[in-house]
């Protein structure tokens, strides 16, 4: 069994290799920066739901680990990745595999500076709940802001420029991909269970002796990790990076992801990131109102199904067979 899934995982990793090959020399370059955004919002919108749907948080801080992740791997790669990349080659032979090397260094340190941000939060923090926890993380999130914005080290105020261009479809399908099965396993585990948990009744799951503390901020550190790792891949492929895309209103994005998606479905984060990165480029060709329409549509879809497109239910290959299952019977 071991050794099939060995192989199954080399299979998927050649698969990611060919696509990254052949997609960006036939893909138009605006529709391939689409693409990767898809890849990433996917990331960021299944590590909030972890928080948000599954053990019921509210966070609105998002952005903020997403900001730390993103400037501490650039950091890496640019001031000690191009030292280092002569000497890894030397090593390791091939300078791609050096800079590979370099690139999975600095998303791990990014991401898990922003897990430990996210302890950081969580500890004091995650005792509150709805509406005042919300307002904690949103503060985070600003003062993260702040402070990014008087650091002269990562460019202060003008930004961060000349971050290598490290990020490929390959790593984008390889972190998303990661994030999806690490957290559907999570989810599908007993550390799932108490998550779950913690969502429908937190009282009733303290006296079933659940240390509902300690699960609130494992999820918030799981969650922020991977917006880390968004963060890095995000600032290695635009190759600047500012104070400016990781405001309020990322977070605001994000949450909008998860919720019209469904709070407790993976599938329907996956399903409206994607959406919700391709709508705002349809609606350009409506110019000034485009972001009514995309407002209108918003709240259309709260009001005819407020339990997000997939509620709480995973769509999956089962599901599709049980889809025909009951035609067939119909007909019959």
């Amino acid at each position: 069994m071991q050794f099939k899934k060995i192989i199954f995982i080399i299979l998927v990793l050649g698969f990611l290799l060919l696509v990254n090959y052949y997609v960006p020399r036939r893909m138009n370059p605006y529709l391939f920066q689409i693409l990767i955004l898809i890849g990433i919002n996917i990331i960021l919108a299944v590590s909030l739901n972890l928080i948000n749907g599954f053990t019921g948080q509210f966070s609105i801080g998002h952005a903020g680990f997403m900001a730390i992740g993103g400037y501490t791997s650039a950091f890496f790669t640019f001031y000690f990745g191009r030292n280092l990349v002569p000497s890894l080659t030397s090593i390791l032979l091939f300078p791609w595999l050096a800079k590979s090397v370099i690139f999975v260094s600095a998303l791990i340190l990014g991401g898990t500076l922003a897990a430990l941000a996210g302890l950081i939060v969580g500890i004091p923090s995650l005792r509150l709940k709805g509406d005042y926890l919300a307002i904690a993380t949103l503060g985070f999130g600003e003062i993260i802001r702040v402070l990014i914005l008087n650091i002269d080290a990562v460019g202060g105020a003008r930004g961060f420029a000349d971050i290598p261009g490290y990020t490929n479809l390959f790593w984008v399908l390889f972190f998303m991909l990661l994030t999806v099965v690490v957290i559907r396993n999570l989810i599908n585990s007993t550390h799932g269970r108490a998550f779950l948990s913690v969502r429908e009744d937190e009282v009733a799951a303290e006296a079933m002796g659940i240390n509902t503390t300690y699960y609130k901020v494992y999820a918030f550190v799981i969650g922020a990790f991977f917006a880390g790792i968004a963060g890095g891949l995000f600032g290695h492929y635009l190759m600047y990076l500012h104070t400016n895309s990781f405001t309020f209103m990322r977070s605001i994005e994000i949450i909008i992801m998860v919720v019209l998606g469904g709070m407790g479905s993976i599938t329907g984060s996956i399903l409206a990131a994607i959406i919700f990165t391709i709508l705002p480029e349809f609606l350009r060709v409506v110019k000034d109102y485009r972001m009514v329409i995309y407002s209108l549509i918003l709240i259309i879809l709260m009001l005819t199904r407020p339990q997000g497109i997939f509620g709480l239910k995973e769509f999956s290959l089962l599901t599709i067979r049980n889809i025909f299952v009951r035609k067939e019977q119909v007909a019959k």
